[in-house]
């Protein structure tokens, strides 16, 4: 236990994603100074295991042993060289899953860097434990016993419109649980200032320095479970960066225009955790970027599924009663999360190779734009069926054409077919490399052989990529073993588990208040659209799509519930969910939670569509559903008859 534990923990979060800006983790080292206790990071999304697990499988067919291509090194050569001494003469320390699948690797590079900067002292630690695949000779599901699909909406019937699994004998590349928080913990009290991970849950970078610097223990502390809500709601809001801070908002004017700079300068989160377990988010001063109740309830909703149980390895939060209050510029006080006993499983994310696909663009302008593009696409597909019945091709498994500009997402709905300009988007999956080399070699010469108006898309020649596939999985925690290692020479420790409910009394969770009705309204209505009342934001598990809508103002809250029901978010989004439209309640943030089963085409990694991780989906429903309300709730400008 740190010595800190009666004043708040501030700790800032500097990447959402592989990818994020590069100057996010200097801005709050910069800004925070020795008032920033962690600095963490998060860098692995579902997408971004199955883009390491290729590099490495690349890497292991060719022979090579190139060290750092399984972790991120960007952590090392973007950021953590830039900002190494400030972060140790202020005493921030660093959490981060950097580690990616060499998480023992990253540690070392992270060592040779000190010894590099001549910096004494510093104690780094790895967490290893999450590569469930290890050294088995079977790579296969076969191999596994007692391990269940994961439903995005049950917690105990656990194929309930699952995703797809590998079949028993399919090679899986990648296979990573989603660890807690624990070996974190204890690498905390045996001195790490630097800590690097593999697949952990996201919320755990922020709940392990705060069961550190607390000292919470089970069957200890009191609301312990509650606290573990708390500080996980708390790893939820930050991981994702400027999602909390107007990065993603429906407003997204009020963050572009912003003092200081702005979308160009947005500010990255930070959160100060009480030991009560409430905690302010803000974000550093002078920073571009807003903190309101609406941006952070944007992010509360963001890919939780049910909020009721949301899984996680050391605690199942509740955040139905969550409330927001504005508390000053840019704070925003958050309470109320409640915790449960965890599940006996872990969730794991796995990743399987499953043929091949290619994709390619075409500019074309012009009248008829979008039909122009349609005809193309057809004409380049039935051309190389052709081909293929000559050289003995099987056909296409799949294939999809998207005239992009022609709100190709909004299906039937779309208001612009007579747009002037377009990107015709082709992409097909097929067995064979070679047979997708056919539609490479066709599509270019289009722009000599069929409609008038094209030139390239930018991209040259397309290729053949691997089609991998993302799948959940659950494994019960007694067949994984977490451990950790800490500073030079150290050696391996493993760490047990806490306890679990093994009589699954989380499938019934304690009843909350429920949103009214405003059923039999003897009130004449208006109708407006979704978004002149609502907030939303969407996003992706597996081939999930979560759409979160939360009500500008209570008094909406009711009208919402009664017109955006799950059979009209169902019929308006059928030409892209194949699955099934469960509608969750959050009383407390007045939002409702959407889950749209087998969405996203088969997932970030393997779909054919443009948005195949449902980022736009939110939007698609701000502007395309309306509320029925009464005029007198809205301005003149709102309401429509």
């Amino acid at each position: 236990m740190s010595q800190q534990r009666n004043r708040p923990i501030r700790i800032g979060c500097y990447s959402a994603f592989w990818g994020d800006s590069v100057a996010a983790a200097a801005q709050l080292v910069k800004h925070e100074g020795k008032n920033l206790d962690y600095l963490v990071a998060d860098y692995l999304a579902e997408i971004t295991m199955g883009i390491l697990a290729a590099r490495r499988q690349r890497r292991i067919m060719s022979g090579k042993t190139d060290k750092g291509a399984d972790y991120i090194s960007e952590f090392l050569t973007l950021v953590l060289s830039k900002i190494l001494p400030d972060l140790i003469k202020n005493g921030t320390k660093v959490i981060t899953n950097a580690g990616g699948l060499d998480p023992i690797g990253c540690k070392e590079a992270i060592e040779a860097l000190l010894e590099k900067f001549n910096i004494k002292g510093v104690s780094v630690a790895a967490v290893v434990g999450d590569d469930v695949l290890g050294d088995r000779e079977d790579r296969t599901l076969a191999s596994f016993k007692d391990v269940h699909p994961f439903s995005t909406i049950s917690s105990v019937d656990h194929t309930k419109d699952a995703d797809r699994l590998p079949d028993e004998n399919e090679p899986i590349l990648s296979l990573n649980a989603y660890l807690g928080s624990r070996a974190i913990v204890e690498a905390l009290k045996e001195g790490a200032q630097i800590i690097v991970t593999g697949r952990v849950v996201d919320s755990a970078l922020v709940v392990a320095p705060l069961i550190y610097e607390y000292g919470w223990e089970e069957g200890k502390t009191a609301g312990y479970y509650d606290l573990l809500a708390s500080a996980s709601l708390a790893g939820h809001v930050i991981e994702c960066g400027c999602h909390a801070t107007g990065g993603n908002f429906t407003d997204w004017f009020l963050a572009a225009q912003s003092p200081y700079g702005g979308y160009s300068n947005m500010g990255y989160p930070i959160v100060e955790f009480d030991q009560n377990g409430s905690f302010v988010v803000t974000k550093p001063e002078k920073t571009g970027g807003i903190v309101t109740p609406a941006t952070v309830s944007e992010q509360i909703l963001y890919e939780i599924l049910d909020p009721s149980l949301y899984l996680l390895p050391d605690v199942i939060l509740d955040m139905r009663q969550v409330t927001l209050s504005q508390v000053g510029s840019n704070r925003v006080l958050v309470r109320g999360a409640k915790g449960l006993q965890p599940t006996p499983h872990l969730k794991c994310s796995g990743i399987f190779l499953d043929g091949w696909k290619i994709t390619g663009e075409l500019l074309i302008g012009g009248i008829d734009a979008k039909k122009k593009a349609e005809a193309v696409g057809q004409a380049i597909l039935q051309r190389v069926r052709g081909m293929y019945q000559q050289l003995g091709f099987p056909d296409f498994r799949n294939v999809n054409i998207e005239p992009i500009g022609a709100e190709s997402l909004y299906g039937p709905h779309s208001v612009t077919s007579h747009t002037r300009e377009v990107i015709l988007r082709l992409t097909a999956h097929h067995d064979d490399p070679k047979a997708l080399g056919l539609v490479a070699l066709e599509t270019i010469p289009s722009a000599t052989c069929m409609a008038p108006g094209i030139t390239g898309g930018g991209s040259g020649r397309p290729k053949p990529i691997p089609n991998l596939v993302h799948f959940p999985l659950l494994i019960p925690k007694s067949q994984i073993t977490t451990s950790y290692i800490v500073g030079r020479g150290g050696r391996l420790k493993s760490v047990a588990w806490g306890s679990w409910d093994s009589n699954a009394t989380y499938s019934k969770p304690t009843p909350v208040p429920v949103i009214p009705s405003a059923d039999n309204m003897s009130t004449p209505l208006v109708k407006t659209r979704l978004i002149n009342v609502a907030y939303g934001r969407s996003g992706d598990k597996g081939d999930v799509c979560n759409i979160g809508i939360i009500a500008r103002d209570p008094k909406y809250l009711p009208y919402i519930k009664r017109s955006i029901t799950e059979e009209v978010v169902a019929d308006y989004m059928k030409h892209l969910c194949k699955g099934s439209v469960t509608r969750f309640e959050l009383p407390g943030p007045h939002a409702f939670n959407f889950v749209l089963t087998h969405s996203l085409g088969g997932g970030g990694l393997s779909s054919l569509v443009v948005d195949r991780q449902g980022k736009t989906y939110a939007q698609l429903l701000l502007s395309g559903l309306e509320v029925e309300i009464p005029a007198s709730l809205l301005s003149s400008e709102e309401a429509k008859l």
